[in-house]
């Protein structure tokens, strides 16, 4: 973003934010966030699609009370978002989107990799086209999450393991510094949606072609954050990041229709705890962070 024009009498929100180093956050993730914040989609296309998107889910969840097994292809689903990114999706939104199937990744490899007596063999999502997008990569994001706290967790318990900082240095070689630039996305005069609108144009296809346990565990999964954040927290031995987590309490599970907003903020909570780990890798802002005891 320009700062040379920048205007004291109209000053830019999304600049000023631009600026701002308080929260830690990949420096491309965070130029392509305040393009989208500040594109024409999400200025006056986001108000109309939210309104018709809670309105369509509303129709589809009465649809689906009556007729929950018509129209359930994960398959037929991955095929439409697909192609609706690909021929929609601005590319500062579709970047924001692929990077984070990376950054999740690597953050739940960097919890397994870090606590002592744990083997968990996960299955990594790191796509780098659309066709990988066709793969049911939505569906095995929030199928690997919630079988990563299962695992994880019942490895625990059977071997009586509390997570804690590890005796020697923190695993950090899972953690990549990735700007991005392995993928070009495309952009055409139809790719003008931005992220938030995006997302609030596919919940509805994802609930409509989703079994209802599906999307209603998709939905719950976005409060895991929490969880995953408080497994970092106590590998790390500090709980500073924790503020940056919004999406909290996931045995108290929030409604489906605010799923669009909180699947942005679920985003923005893995880039942050991920940059925090980059930092720490190349030995930036140690003194935030309790070393672990070589």
């Amino acid at each position: 973003m320009d700062i040379s024009a920048h205007d004291e009498r109209d000053p830019n929100p999304w600049l000023a934010l631009y600026l701002d180093d308080s929260i830690p956050i990949n420096k491309k993730t965070k130029s392509a966030l305040m393009r989208d914040n500040a594109s024409k989609s999400a200025r006056y296309l986001l108000p109309f699609i939210q309104i018709w998107s809670k309105v369509t889910m509303f129709f589809i969840h009465i649809f689906k009370f009556f007729f929950p097994k018509i129209f359930n292809s994960s398959k037929l689903l991955h095929r439409i978002l697909a192609w609706g990114l690909r021929r929609f999706v601005s590319p500062d939104a579709n970047l924001l989107i692929f990077r984070h199937f990376h950054v999740g990744t690597e953050i739940l490899q960097f919890i397994a990799g870090n606590i002592e007596g744990v083997n968990i063999v996960g299955s990594p999502l790191k796509p780098k086209d659309f066709e990988a997008v066709k793969d049911d990569l939505f569906l095995k994001h929030d199928l690997n999450l919630y079988n990563f706290v299962i695992n994880l967790n019942r490895q625990l318990r059977e071997k009586e393991i509390t997570i804690a900082p590890p005796k020697k240095q923190l695993k950090l070689e899972m953690i990549t510094e990735d700007q991005f630039d392995h993928i070009e996305f495309p952009n055409k005069w139809t790719n003008i949606l931005d992220l938030r609108s995006a997302i609030e144009l596919f919940t509805p296809f994802y609930q409509l072609f989703l079994t209802s346990n599906d999307f209603v565990r998709a939905s719950n999964s976005l409060q895991l954050d929490e969880t995953i954040a408080i497994y970092s927290a106590q590998i790390l031995g500090t709980p500073g990041h924790l503020g940056l987590v919004n999406n909290k309490h996931p045995m108290v599970p929030e409604t489906t229709y605010s799923a669009a907003y909180r699947l942005v903020l679920h985003g923005l909570a893995a880039e942050t705890l991920h940059e925090i780990l980059v930092n720490i890798k190349l030995n930036k802002n140690l003194d935030s962070v309790i070393s672990p005891k070589s």
